[in-house]
């Protein structure tokens, strides 16, 4: 081995060991942080936001090395992979330590930890999102492709639900109570950014290992109208003719319809689309996880809030309030709807997933 090639494998051990250290010391600021909020020790809470201080040096060390790297060895193929992973993975690892200094001031403020309901769901998503956390920083350090891939189904399988943070927020009246309600929220929000970081650091070691990049998330688009029979259904029919790697598309109407406007389905047809398989949908139909599934729902016909009071929290709504549908078998009336609409997604998909988005 040359001079060279041994100086490449001593700095690639370098950087290996401060990163498995980085990832031992966010670790344990986690774990001493959710000790503290199940115990209500607040001198172990002080503790672990003043340790965040050597976390954040480790960072920087981290963060020289990897340019320093740069510069001596020019990497390429693995190593350029491998180098530009670690330094994702350092800076996701600084978070997850703020995230931990986070739910540790939060801890100070209570006056007892939390109990009931609350107190049983933290304890839940906490103990599977430390697991997460070490399976992921396992993954990282030994650069072991399937315990990343085996971890990142975890996030899937991890049920995380505010709905009772929201209710016992509502439930309580009292004001010191309402302020602990808030401090346990926030420490909810904190434990679900540390299970997205572990997810990160899981996708950056499968790129490191093997090159594979992270599959962009297909978008999902909800396309509402009075009663689901035109404006819709040919929303829908477009969507998936002309973007069909890009998201997923439904149709739904407030009323149910007794058929599709047979208008629409003869001018489709003429255009090779076949609309035997469209089925009418109601939004009484959809389940509230399906709506709160969509990334985008679209109102063809009218204001959102006629049709849904309230999106949910990471949904976003967009009105076009298009114009009359044609009432007979009228091509170019149907066609200058079509091409509306057509104009319309492209844009929207071009705004969510960029310039070309098929």
């Amino acid at each position: 081995m040359s001079h060279l090639e041994e100086r490449l494998e001593r700095d690639l051990n370098n950087i290996h060991d401060r990163v498995a250290k980085m990832g031992t010391q966010v670790q344990e600021a986690v774990k001493n942080a959710v000790n503290a909020l199940q115990t209500g020790n607040t001198k172990l809470a002080y503790a672990t936001v003043l340790n965040d201080n050597p976390i954040n040096r480790c960072m920087r060390d981290i963060d020289k090395i990897c340019h320093r790297f740069f510069a001596i060895h020019i990497p390429s193929g693995g190593h350029l992979r491998l180098l530009s992973s670690v330094i994702r993975a350092n800076i996701e690892l600084e978070r997850i330590g703020d995230y931990a200094v986070t739910i540790a001031r939060e801890t100070a403020q209570l006056s007892q930890p939390p109990g009931g309901i609350l107190g049983r769901e933290l304890d839940r998503i906490a103990s599977e999102t430390m697991l997460m956390l070490h399976q992921a920083i396992k993954a990282f350090t030994e650069l072991n492709a399937d315990i990343a891939k085996s971890t990142m189904i975890m996030t899937d399988e991890l049920e995380y639900n505010l709905d009772v943070v929201y209710t016992e927020m509502i439930a309580n009246n009292e004001r010191t109570r309402v302020k602990e309600v808030l401090a346990t929220f926030v420490v909810f929000n904190q434990l679900k950014r540390i299970a997205d970081q572990a997810k990160n650091l899981c996708e950056d070691t499968v790129f490191a290992v093997t090159g594979e990049q992270k599959a962009r998330k297909s978008l999902n688009i909800l396309f509402i109208d009075e009663d689901n029979s035109c404006l819709s259904q040919l929303a829908e029919a477009i969507g998936r003719k002309n973007h069909p790697q890009t998201g997923n598309y439904r149709s739904a109407g407030r009323i149910p319809a007794d058929a599709i406007n047979p208008n629409l389905v003869s001018f489709m047809e003429n255009r090779g689309i076949d609309f035997s398989q469209a089925q009418l949908t109601t939004l009484d139909q959809l389940t509230a996880k399906e709506i709160s599934d969509q990334h985008v729902i679209v109102s063809l016909q009218g204001g959102l809030s006629s049709y849904l009071p309230q999106l949910p929290f990471h949904t976003s709504g967009i009105e076009w309030g298009l114009g009359e549908i044609p009432e007979d078998e009228d091509e170019h009336e149907f066609e200058l709807l079509y091409h509306e609409i057509a104009i319309l997604i492209k844009d929207l998909m071009e705004l969510l997933r960029g310039e070309g988005a098929s």
